[in-house]
């Protein structure tokens, strides 16, 4: 008989601190067929004898807390497919850091109800993020869990192929008499920022390199380190590191030793750039001698951790600039999100003269809309951005997107007509730089900007933690 899995899930990682909501309208929604065609390892021999079942799956760009009306609907459809026939197991592709409003551990909530319906027998495994998170809830509900080990994430796929790989194999183990997995959750009460955890540089290279050895140990089946959620003010929300395997005994001493190898790391992680307020950065990137292009990460409104995608305090620093105000300095901003101001200008012939106010609609923290006056300089349409729009102020390119967007990729920049090896400074809402960016960077700093998601996290009003959590509190331990 072949294994019938069903796939599902819903992914998005939501910051509490961000007044941003995340709706239907902001999620990529699959089912079907195409659902199945997001993964190409279908064909090979491990997957080709199963018949996988595809429920729904939805995902979006990191942003606030999800509206409970699209949550409870992505849910109900994921419940309602599962009652649809028997199940040996279900690939649950989730992120795990996501926030419901009025509810606590949505992932947990998520897997409650997928047991609910399917019972205690089938076997679940996850493939999340590693900036997720995982509670008791989680861990029960599942049978396998891996993330990514790569920040960047450049094996996200590789992920997903490896926890439905792992899904497979301990099915047919099942099937043989050889009982479910043994897992091993060990948290360890460390709460960091990505831009502090990157894979790049240690100690988290170093970290993540010893997951290899670890899983090859006989009795082992898969090892994962969670970084946490930082930007999430829940009980969840902390460094974690979880162990499958056949050997209950390897698969314990593999998990505690990954937790106590991240706890003895703690005071060895730094920030992946220099870093300074957004006046010392701009200051940095217009030294004569500087080089360039000089990029400079607004990272406490970056969208891709949650932030709005609208403040505009890094913009008012930048027109704060005589050399950038009278065009001595080419510059570019990318980006705020406001569907107004691109409707009100967007239909404009290029060239036209304009004003338009943009950003601080949604979080709406100091100093709030800003007044631009200059030139459309260019409209396109983009994949992730919507419409999207330039106005150079200047020496200033300003970036206008009718959705929340990343300016991640080069071509984004180019569907506007810039080529960033052209600019001397170039600002953009993110955190680490995403491996394009990074390659064209000939200098960078990240700005400790305010937002949804800053990076100083002493500045946020944490009340729900569980405490105490380094590096918030001196007095936190490691219980193993």
């Amino acid at each position: 008989m072949s294994l019938r899995i069903a796939i599902c899930g819903i992914h998005i990682e939501s910051s509490t601190f961000s007044p941003h909501l995340s709706g239907t309208a902001d999620f990529d929604v699959t089912r079907g067929q195409a659902l199945l065609g997001r993964y190409d390892w279908l064909e090979q021999p491990w997957a080709a004898e199963v018949e996988w079942v595809p429920l729904v799956h939805a995902r979006a760009l990191p942003g606030g807390a999800v509206e409970p009306a699209a949550y409870d609907a992505w849910r109900e459809e994921i419940v309602q497919g599962l009652g649809q026939g028997t199940f040996d197991g279900v690939l649950l592709d989730i992120h795990g850091a996501m926030s419901v409003v009025g509810r606590e551990d949505a992932e947990g909530d998520l897997i409650t109800a997928i047991r609910s319906v399917i019972g205690p027998e089938p076997l679940v495994s996850a493939a999340m993020d590693l900036h997720g998170n995982v509670s008791h809830v989680l861990f029960g509900g599942c049978d396998l869990l891996t993330c990514y080990r790569t920040a960047p994430h450049v094996d996200v796929w590789e992920t997903r192929e490896r926890a439905a790989r792992n899904l497979v194999e301990a099915l047919h183990r099942l099937r043989a008499g050889e009982g479910r997995p043994h897992k091993s959750l060990v948290h360890v009460p460390i709460l960091l920022p990505g831009e502090m955890t990157s894979t790049r540089v240690e100690p988290a290279r170093g970290l993540y390199a010893r997951i290899p050895e670890v899983e090859s140990r006989p009795g082992v089946i898969d090892a994962a380190i969670w970084i946490g959620f930082a930007w999430a003010d829940e009980p969840r929300c902390t460094g974690a590191v979880v162990a499958t395997g056949t050997d209950a005994a390897a698969t314990e001493q593999a998990a505690r030793e990954l937790a106590q190898a991240f706890w003895d790391a703690r005071d060895d992680f730094a920030f992946v750039a220099p870093t300074g307020t957004m006046d010392e950065c701009l200051d940095a990137a217009l030294k004569e001698g500087a080089a360039r292009p000089y990029f400079i990460s607004d990272s406490g409104d970056n969208p891709g951790a949650g932030g709005a995608d609208d403040v505009t305090y890094a913009l008012s620093r930048l027109l704060a600039r005589p050399e950038i105000r009278d065009g001595s300095v080419r510059a570019v901003y990318a980006s705020l999100f406001d569907p107004e101001a691109v409707a009100l200008i967007g239909h404009l012939p290029v060239g036209s003269s304009v004003r338009v106010r943009a950003g601080g609609r949604v979080d709406t923290r100091p100093p709030g809309p800003i007044e631009l006056e200059g030139t459309l300089e260019a409209v396109a349409d983009d994949p992730d951005g919507g419409r999207v729009v330039s106005v150079r102020v200047g020496g200033l390119s300003v970036f206008l997107t009718s959705r929340r967007m990343q300016y991640r990729l080069l071509e984004s920049y180019r569907r506007l007509g810039v080529d960033v090896a052209d600019v001397d400074v170039v600002t953009v809402k993110i955190g680490y730089l995403e491996p394009e960016l990074y390659g064209a960077a000939a200098g960078w700093m990240l700005a400790l900007t305010p937002g949804g998601v800053d990076q100083d996290l002493h500045r946020l009003p944490y009340r729900r933690l569980n405490r105490p959590i380094f590096p918030l509190d001196a007095d936190a331990t490691l219980t193993l």
